[in-house]
């Protein structure tokens, strides 16, 4: 029998998809075994589990007491609708994880993979205040991040090159003790033999090439993507022309940004403002 392969990676309704299908399997039930217990159809059974069709919070609760397990599917379900990532941007994670060398623009605050705990915390802390996020999804943005952090030390390192708008330096986050760690974490990132650190001045004006955030990945086999994000969406871009001309705008903008040496010294006179 043909089945669709799931990639849990590519979405929520992936990632519940692939665990109803795994327990089913566990069990030895059919879909028709499941519908039964679960009150609903096996074609129903089956568009969840392949993705065709979201499950629904009753649906999920279902699921829940035909397995057995509490509340799992109702928390993934929830996820679902309230996701704690961004749509497309748990499909870029694992292509980061693997890259050979990974590009990176921010606007406004210090990219993940360059923040310390505490500047992480801050800020998922001020999207739980603000009801944006719960203290759940923050737990595991927090996971996450540091999972891609850990990426970064692996052997041989990725080539990781940054460019900050000077606006990542000056918005204050956590306070001055979380921004003084921020900025010597900055100083330590630069001083890497696989890493290249600048920043893109206030006064670049209209020759900065990007107003909104985005990452660029070059992978083993040298293909690229591109991941790109407003405060609603990620999209991840496989697209030759696309990603060509993101990586074009890239260099551009390396070009026009601070060199590292002065972006370095831009960063250690912030940092004397931070006992």
């Amino acid at each position: 029998m043909n089945r669709r392969k799931l990639d849990p990676e590519a979405s929520a309704a992936a990632a519940f998809g692939d665990r109803l299908r795994r327990l089913r399997d566990e069990r030895g039930w059919t879909q028709e075994q499941l519908a039964e217990r679960c009150g609903c159809t096996d074609s129903h059974i089956s568009a969840v589990e392949t993705g065709r069709r979201p499950p629904t919070p009753r649906f999920a609760a279902s699921v829940d007491a035909a397995f057995g397990t509490g509340d799992l599917f109702q928390r993934e379900c929830a996820e679902i609708y309230r996701p704690s990532l961004l749509e497309g941007f748990r499909e870029y994670v694992p292509h980061e994880l693997k890259a050979a060398e990974i590009r990176i623009f921010q606007i406004g605050i210090i990219p993940g993979l360059l923040q310390t705990p505490e500047y992480a915390a801050a800020i998922q802390g001020g999207d739980v205040r603000r009801g944006a996020i719960t203290e759940q999804q923050a737990q595991e943005r927090l996971a996450k991040l540091a999972e891609r952090q850990a990426s970064l030390t692996r052997t041989p390192p990725p080539l990781v090159f940054v460019v900050l708008d000077e606006s990542c330096l000056r918005r204050p986050v956590g306070g001055p003790e979380v921004m003084a760690g921020q900025l010597d974490k900055l100083l330590a990132f630069a001083e890497l033999p696989s890493t290249v650190l600048q920043v893109a001045p206030y006064d670049l004006g209209e020759r900065r090439s990007f107003d909104l955030p985005v990452n660029i990945l070059t992978l083993a086999n040298r293909s690229q993507i591109a991941y790109a994000e407003s405060a609603q969406r990620g999209q991840l871009i496989r697209e030759t022309t696309f990603v060509v001309g993101a990586l074009t705008a890239y260099h551009q903008l390396q070009v026009e940004a601070a060199s590292q040496a002065a972006s370095v010294a831009m960063i250690q006179d912030l940092r004397k403002d931070f006992p």
